[in-house]
């Protein structure tokens, strides 16, 4: 174990951890152990935190402590909340103490206040006066305490402290962990974009392609709605003719598809946290495949957009697991 370093440099570690990863995506899957010592008033004490976070669609932050630094538990999460934005993030301190022996002490005010609101409600439910058990109510918490060391109130203070400036090590340990794998996932993504982008680009020849096709179809439509007995109006005609050309044009959507290729590549190399925005334009690039695929009325375009949809599926896998 190691000393605990001052608080100056516990921020220049994390502002390195920042820099080096502030170009890259961050995972919202990793894990971090860190183990540290100081020595107190003649008493040497050690402690380990562990910290690991998986998928999460909001920051949720669980911190497990011994009872006695409850206490720092809103300090803590304010620090991890500076480090990440998205995921279900579990820490716990584990505290070793070698030189006192474990103190446990009765909060008697607490158990004498329980013990009075408990045979209170007793005898207004029941009619009955029933004292309570002191020993039913030792597992209440606060009720027992334990204590690892004996420190006075400026020891405890520099403790704490410690306590928070590790935990903040530890949770840039997380992110340069996060961020690792975050690397591993951009190659990934930019991969399937890159298929994306390739599928959308043989759907935009394909639709090149088509008008010819579509004025063939038209013309021999055109020519059963015009056979002698078939009594049709020109304003039913026109508006027969405008749905069929406006439902087997994808223009549009291609254009909207291109678009969206381009804002992924943007946000592939944005500095903020792209996981929410990375999901939100996967259902945007789904709803133009998909409305290509039900306007296609051509085969090789019926094929492209059902594998653009494939990708889509892939990309939409790969983002769940981004900050």
């Amino acid at each position: 174990s190691t000393r605990v370093r001052s608080s100056a440099a516990s921020d220049v570690y994390k502002r390195q951890i920042n820099k080096e990863f502030k170009m890259n995506i961050s995972s919202m899957t990793g894990f971090a152990r860190l183990k540290k010592s100081l020595s107190l008033e003649e008493t040497d004490i050690g402690w380990t935190w562990e910290i690991r976070s998986v998928n999460g669609r909001f920051l949720d932050v669980k911190i497990k402590l011994p009872a006695i630094f409850e206490h720092l538990q809103q300090q803590l999460k304010t620090e991890a909340a500076s480090c990440f934005s998205r995921g279900n993030v579990t820490a716990t301190l584990m505290m070793e103490n070698n030189d006192s022996d474990v103190q446990v002490r009765i909060n008697e005010k607490l158990l004498e206040d329980l013990m009075t609101q408990l045979n209170a409600v007793s005898e207004r439910i029941s009619g009955k006066k029933e004292s309570a058990v002191p020993a039913d109510l030792l597992n209440v918490r606060g009720v027992v305490e334990c204590r690892d060391n004996t420190l006075g109130e400026e020891a405890q203070k520099q403790l704490d402290k410690a306590l928070v400036e590790s935990f903040g090590e530890v949770c840039a340990a997380l992110k340069a962990d996060r961020g690792e794998e975050g690397r591993k996932i951009k190659k990934a993504l930019e991969a399937i974009i890159a298929n994306i982008e390739k599928v959308v680009g043989r759907i935009d020849a394909i639709a090149d392609k088509l008008p010819p096709k579509i004025k063939e179809k038209l013309e021999e439509q055109l020519r059963q709605w015009l056979e002698p007995g078939n009594e049709i109006s020109e304003d039913r005609l026109a508006q027969e003719i405008v749905f069929y050309v406006n439902r087997a044009d994808v223009r549009e959507e291609i254009n909207r598809l291109q678009a969206h290729i381009k804002t992924a590549y943007e946000l592939l190399n944005s500095d903020d946290a792209i996981g929410r925005r990375l999901d939100f334009l996967c259902q945007e690039l789904g709803r133009e495949a998909n409305t290509t695929s039900s306007k296609s009325a051509d085969i090789a375009l019926t094929n492209a957009a059902v594998e653009l949809k494939t990708l889509i599926e892939q990309l939409r896998e790969q983002v769940q697991n981004i900050e």
